[in-house]
């Protein structure tokens, strides 16, 4: 009998899309509608295991599990070695550069030549990255939740977040500077399981066919 093969699934909003997406293609999911406290379903030769979207990377580069749907965002925010085998398309968002509407912006060439720009987020190396092609010298504050205080407070100039529709930024009086990247849900995989399992590459497939 073959061993299990083992998904993950990111827990929150990419959960319901992500579980729709195994179902079109041929998962029997029925244990994953409402799990309740469990963490892991098993389901014939399948095991599901839940898991918060920042720790999806880790499991698969690591091989906890063969094979996972998660958000570009963490992707790149963990920089592991994975191989992304499908854009699934839902979850679609913006990393945005975002300040108060009242700030009397001075231009990121006068912080080059002045001062460091003090920058909020949950994703630092993303950020990094970019103000570094930027060439923009900055500060980067780490927090965990609720970025738009940052510049609201006076402790940060700018946030580099996620946005759908830009709601809560506007909300909290925050306007848009610039644009990071966008991201969208990928289905992804372990290196060696990829290569040794083709039931990644048949399930794979099947995703890319029902989007």
């Amino acid at each position: 009998m073959p061993q299990a093969l083992k998904i993950a699934v990111p827990k929150g909003s990419l959960y319901a899309d992500s579980v729709a997406a195994l179902g079109r293609a041929g998962l029997d999911i029925q244990g994953l509608s409402d799990p309740g406290r469990q963490l892991r379903v098993c389901s014939g030769d399948v095991e599901f295991y839940i898991v918060r979207p920042s720790d999806v990377p880790v499991f698969v580069s690591y091989g906890g599990v063969d094979c996972a749907i998660c958000g570009r965002d963490s992707l790149e925010e963990a920089a592991l070695d994975v191989i992304e085998l499908v854009d699934l398309g839902f979850g679609a968002c913006r990393f945005v550069v975002a300040e108060p509407e009242a700030a009397n912006r001075p231009a990121d060439a006068d912080y080059q030549r002045l001062g460091v720009m003090r920058i909020a987020t949950k994703y630092p190396r993303i950020t990094a990255r970019y103000f570094d092609q930027q060439g923009v010298q900055v500060d980067i504050v780490k927090l965990h939740g609720n970025i738009e205080l940052a510049p609201l407070s006076g402790l940060a100039e700018r946030i580099v977040d996620i946005t759908a529709t830009g709601t809560t930024l506007r909300e909290n009086r925050l306007r848009i500077v610039s644009e990071v990247m966008a991201s969208t849900a990928r289905f992804v995989g372990n290196i060696a399981s990829v290569r040794t399992d083709p039931r990644i590459r048949e399930l794979a497939q099947r995703l890319g066919e029902h989007k």
